[in-house]
């Protein structure tokens, strides 16, 4: 586990509950920072967390990455840990990609390990404590896939909704890269949120219609223009489901009752 020098505030609560068979995360109070259910801990549980898995439906070919040598992702960077969904299901179910994960706070990595079963690290797993917005303004590589999930215990995300991060973000993707970001759509800042990763990623970017949580997914793209025909969409979801569970068919219902796609594609 790598650690930077931090200036931030770690001594904020960081609470558990359970409840019908799902372990919560909180920072301080009611809300939910992330989700466990503890019988099938490779499940997402929350309904943002399955969208952002959607990438795999946008550049992948909706299935597990079967071997090394292939598929995509094969690098992947996670900003914000929380209980470690997203972590524990591409771990498991992408054994292909090599994953960084870097959370801010060792003691949310504690948790995690200790209530959420965050994996060991390993060849395929780095963990590094540090400050996203720092950490990807100094990164000397690219990902195939960034994924942002970095909120305080206000739910704000400081300087990992500035124009600055996205526009470092969309450097360090490789030529097919994918950015990933998990908004509040009920958040007044939204559309500030949803203009600055538009102006970043020069108009390549989508927002999903809101969950029912009030969590709005983000993508924006380099390289490769992302124009996915719906049909063939849906026909990745039913491989995706069919290979590890994760249902994204009710996301595409979603996207085509939103007007969210151009004709009948994708496109951005």
């Amino acid at each position: 586990m790598l650690r930077r020098s931090l200036d931030y505030d770690l001594s904020h609560p960081i609470d558990i509950s359970e409840s019908s068979g799902v372990r919560y995360l909180h920072f301080g109070s009611d809300w939910v920072q992330g989700a466990m259910r503890i019988r099938r801990p490779y499940d997402l549980e929350l309904a943002y967390t399955r969208e952002m898995m959607a990438g795999l439906l946008l550049r992948g070919d909706g299935e597990a990455c079967p071997e090394p040598a292939g598929g995509w992702p094969r690098s992947v960077l996670q900003i914000g840990l929380g209980a470690a969904s997203l972590t524990r299901w591409l771990h498991h179910h992408v054994p292909g990609a090599k994953l960084t994960v870097v959370e801010i706070n060792p003691r949310v990595v504690a948790m995690a390990d200790h209530m959420f079963k965050l994996p060991e690290e390993s060849e395929r797993l780095e963990i590094v404590i540090a400050d996203g917005a720092d950490f990807i303004a100094e990164a000397t590589r690219a990902w195939d896939w960034i994924l942002v999930d970095g909120f305080d215990p206000d739910a704000r995300t400081g300087r990992l909704g500035d124009e600055t991060f996205f526009a470092a973000c969309m450097k360090h993707l490789t030529r097919r890269g994918l950015l990933t970001v998990n908004l509040l759509g009920r958040n007044r800042g939204f559309m500030g949120s949803v203009e600055r990763l538009r102006n970043a990623s020069a108009g390549r970017s989508v927002v999903f219609p809101s969950c029912d949580s009030g969590n709005a997914v983000a993508f924006a793209a380099t390289g490769d223009p992302v124009a996915e025909p719906l049909v063939d969409l849906r026909q990745r979801a039913q491989s995706l489901k069919a290979a590890t569970g994760l249902d994204l068919l009710p996301t595409l219902s979603r996207l085509e009752q939103s007007g969210s796609l151009v004709g009948d594609a994708l496109v951005f």
